[in-house]
């Protein structure tokens, strides 16, 4: 068993998926040219810490409704944020494709946690 696995499963998928993008994206941002660095590349910073918080409150409390709610919301954010950064050529097509399958993959792991956490309240 890998660690990453290990912590997957202590924490759940999602907020490990969005710890990963997280390590991947800081990088990625931080190559932005100076004018975009502290404009765009903070806001996307952001969205996505926030999106972590959330995912971190969803996994460490019984009403996660909104906390889960929240991380999607963030999710949409960040791909408005990605597909401009793309738009105004600060990450090449290759990168920006990288970025929206890791977003898709994390909003449908959200999407699945709230189907199970509905179907357990239900």
């Amino acid at each position: 068993m890998t660690e990453q696995s290990s912590t997957a499963r202590r924490t759940g998928p999602a907020l490990e998926a969005m710890y990963q993008f997280l390590l991947w994206l800081v990088p990625t941002v931080d190559r932005f040219p100076r004018s975009q660095k502290f404009v765009l590349g903070d806001r996307i910073e952001n969205a996505a810490l926030d999106v972590l918080d959330s995912l971190i409150a969803a996994t460490y409390s019984r009403g996660r409704d909104q906390y889960l709610a929240d991380a999607n919301m963030g999710l949409d954010r960040l791909r408005f944020f990605i597909r401009l950064s793309q738009d105004l050529r600060l990450i090449d097509m290759k990168h920006y494709e990288f970025a929206a399958r890791g977003i898709d993959d994390i909003g449908r792991m959200v999407g699945g946690w709230v189907k199970v956490h509905r179907a357990q309240t239900a």
